[in-house]
């Protein structure tokens, strides 16, 4: 069967969109290949087309997952320092995000399966990751700010994920988003 130019990429982003769904919301050494396919509604030997080991899907998905949330941070409408980190932790301090892990970023969803990956999957991770940071450093001027901030807001998703009450999971959010707007200190870039 002929498909048309494209097919192929166009069905690998689409297992890739799927599966980082899955992965987000059960967890992604929980699922297995079987699981990931029935969920993008092709066969099981249809992964070996596009995959050569669930291993390499991890990877792929680890970096589809990273650009993603790149590209959300390069989206971002403002260039004034102070109103960037806000919009930010605005929208990633968000009740949506603690909720809806499969919509989210991969941070908070995947790091600790990712710290028990193979070798290659941490370094795509690190790799994007460090593209990620830029980013924030370029608008807060400092590196070292810029990790504290990143990682405050995955520590905060992820803990605001862990809680049953509402209310608490609100207040996760809220006191973070806070604390870090009252350290943050911008720097002439």
């Amino acid at each position: 069967m002929r498909y048309k130019a494209g097919y192929k990429e166009e069905k690998r982003r689409e297992l890739l969109k799927v599966s980082g769904q899955l992965a987000k919301k059960n967890g992604f050494h929980a699922t297995g290949v079987d699981g990931f396919m029935k969920e993008s509604g092709v066969t099981s030997g249809a992964f070996y087309s596009h995959f050569s080991s669930k291993n390499e899907l991890f990877k792929a998905l680890v970096e589809s997952e990273l650009e993603q949330s790149i590209q959300l941070w390069q989206s971002n409408p403002h260039n004034d320092a102070a109103a960037w980190i806000e919009f930010e932790l605005n929208r990633y301090l968000s009740p949506l995000h603690a909720e809806k892990p499969e919509y989210g970023c991969v941070l908070p969803a995947l790091s600790s399966e990712i710290s028990r990956a193979e070798e290659d999957i941490k370094q795509v991770y690190e790799a994007e990751l460090i593209r990620g940071i830029q980013l924030f450093e370029k608008h807060l001027g400092s590196q070292d700010q810029a990790w504290a901030v990143l990682c405050q807001m995955v520590g905060s998703i992820l803990m605001a994920r862990s809680v049953a009450s509402p209310e608490l999971k609100i207040r996760i959010l809220e006191s973070s988003k806070q604390f870090l707007l009252s350290q943050i200190t911008l720097h002439a870039a």
